[in-house]
């Protein structure tokens, strides 16, 4: 069954469709948990938390294309709010959601993704890190795609300078 028809079904009150609505969508959740936390154990919680908020509320998702998107937007939601509480952790190799390079790659490139600002780093995370389309990415934001355009050549200008400014790249 494809992922619209049970996305439909969840909508409609299915609980097994639901069921397979989150296992289809698991590993993009997960990432998106590590990538704002930084840490598995939390991740797993968020996505557990998420599990339970989207259940709640799958009656009130309008459009069974952008599930997908829906679920991603929970997630986020919650992982800022945990962020905003203080529940910051410590960054290790571990649990470091990176594509995969050097060790001294990975901790420069996380500590230029830390000057952004959290919504600066959302839109990196999800761009790039959860290859969500721009169109995607607007749905989610609730904005138009050409702001997230904007917003997206604006950040990577900014990552862009700070690395050059720390030497890191050489060229423009």
């Amino acid at each position: 069954m494809d992922e619209i028809n049970v996305a439909r079904k969840a909508i409609q009150g299915e609980e097994e469709a639901f069921i397979a609505l989150m296992h289809m969508h698991k590993e993009a959740l997960l990432r998106t948990a590590l990538a704002f936390l930084k840490n598995e154990h939390a991740a797993l919680e968020a996505l557990q938390e998420t599990t339970y908020r989207a259940f709640k509320k799958i009656h009130t998702l309008k459009e069974p294309a952008y599930a997908k998107t829906w679920l991603i937007r929970i997630m986020i939601n919650y992982c800022q709010d945990q962020l905003k509480r203080g529940k910051r952790f410590v960054l290790s190799e571990k649990n470091l959601d990176l594509p995969v390079l050097d060790n001294l790659a990975q901790i420069e490139l996380q500590e230029a993704l830390s000057t952004l600002s959290p919504t600066e780093q959302q839109l990196i995370y999800m761009k790039y890190f959860q290859d969500v389309k721009i169109k995607d990415i607007a749905a989610i934001e609730k904005i138009p795609e050409g702001t997230v355009k904007s917003r997206l050549h604006k950040t990577l200008r900014t990552l862009r300078r700070y690395l050059e400014d720390k030497g890191e790249i050489d060229h423009v």
